[in-house]
C-alpha cells in the first residue's frame, strides 16, 4: 500500500512539474502577436521597456535594444537594429556588445552613430523625415522631441528618430520619447503603433491618448510606461481610447516584471 501511494505521489508530483513548465513556456510566448500582412506574417515581440523585436520571414529587427542578456534568451538573434536616442534606456552599449552587434546593420541618428566604436562596421545614419530601404523594409525617421522646445530639453528635436517601418505593406510607429507633437498626430495609415507615456521624460496617458485617437492606428501597444514615480495608467489610457474610438484595438503587455 505504502509503495503503490508513494508511486503515485512521484507521478502527481512529475505531472504538476511538467504542467508547471507547460504554463511558464506559454506564459513565454504569449507576449508574442502574429499578425498577417500581404506575404505571410509579421511577429511582434514586446521585451522590456523600450525594447521590442519585429521578426519577418529572415528579418528580426531589434528596436533599442537594452538590458540584461536574459531579456533576449527566446527572441531570435538580430539581423538588424535600429535606435532611436542616446539614453542608456534606449542605447546601451554594453547590450549591443553582448549581442554581438559589431556586423549587424544598425541604423541610427547621427548623436547615437558617433558614439559607436569603430568596431561597429555596419551602420546608417538617418535623420529626421529621411526614408531608407534596408532588406525590404522601408525605414522612415519620425522626429521626436519634447514639448515645450527649450535649449534644456531631455529631448531636443533633431537629435533622436521615432520611426516607421514599412513591413509587407503594414505600417508599424514606435515613438521612442517623445511628446504629443505635430508630426505624430499627422501619421497616416498606421497599423501598428508603440506610443510612450512616462512622466517627466515624455508625456502623460491623457497626450498619448489624445494623439492616438487622432491619428487612429488599428493596433496601439502602450509601451514606454515606466516614470519617475512610478507606473503610468495604461489600464487608463485604453479606456480613453476605446471611449473615443472602439475601432482602435489597445493591446495591453507585460514589458515589465512589476
Amino acid at each position: 500500500m505504502k509503495k503503490t501511494t508513494m508511486k503515485n505521489t512521484i507521478k502527481i508530483t512529475a505531472l504538476m512539474t511538467l504542467l508547471l513548465m507547460l504554463v511558464v513556456l506559454i506564459k513565454a510566448h504569449a507576449q508574442q502577436d502574429k499578425l498577417s500582412i500581404n506575404d505571410g506574417e509579421v511577429t511582434i515581440i514586446p521585451i522590456n521597456h523600450a525594447t521590442l523585436a519585429i521578426k519577418w520571414k529572415n528579418e528580426v529587427v531589434y528596436l533599442d535594444p537594452s538590458g540584461d542578456m536574459k531579456l533576449f534568451k527566446d527572441v531570435p538573434a538580430p539581423t538588424m537594429i535600429l535606435i532611436t536616442d542616446i539614453h542608456g534606456d534606449h542605447f546601451n552599449l554594453s547590450t549591443l556588445n553582448n549581442l554581438k552587434a559589431n556586423n549587424i546593420q544598425v541604423i541610427a541618428p547621427n548623436a547615437v552613430v558617433s558614439q559607436l566604436p569603430r568596431s561597429f562596421t555596419n551602420v546608417k545614419i538617418i535623420r529626421n523625415s529621411e526614408t531608407v530601404n534596408i532588406k525590404g523594409i522601408d525605414i522612415e525617421a519620425i522626429p521626436m522631441y519634447n514639448l515645450p522646445e527649450t535649449d534644456g530639453s531631455r529631448h531636443p528635436k533633431g537629435r533622436g528618430n521615432g520611426y516607421v517601418l514599412t513591413i509587407g505593406g503594414m505600417r508599424i510607429y514606435v515613438s521612442g520619447d517623445t511628446e504629443d507633437i505635430q508630426e505624430m498626430r499627422a501619421l497616416k495609415d498606421i497599423d501598428v503603433a508603440f506610443v510612450c507615456m512616462n512622466l517627466p521624460y515624455t508625456m502623460d496617458v491623457d497626450a498619448a491618448a489624445s494623439a492616438v485617437v487622432e491619428f487612429e492606428p488599428q493596433i496601439v501597444y502602450p509601451y514606454h510606461f515606466r516614470g519617475k514615480d512610478g507606473f503610468s495608467d495604461v489600464d487608463k489610457f485604453k479606456e480613453i481610447v476605446i471611449s473615443q474610438n472602439s475601432t482602435i484595438d489597445v493591446r495591453l503587455r507585460k514589458w515589465y516584471n512589476k
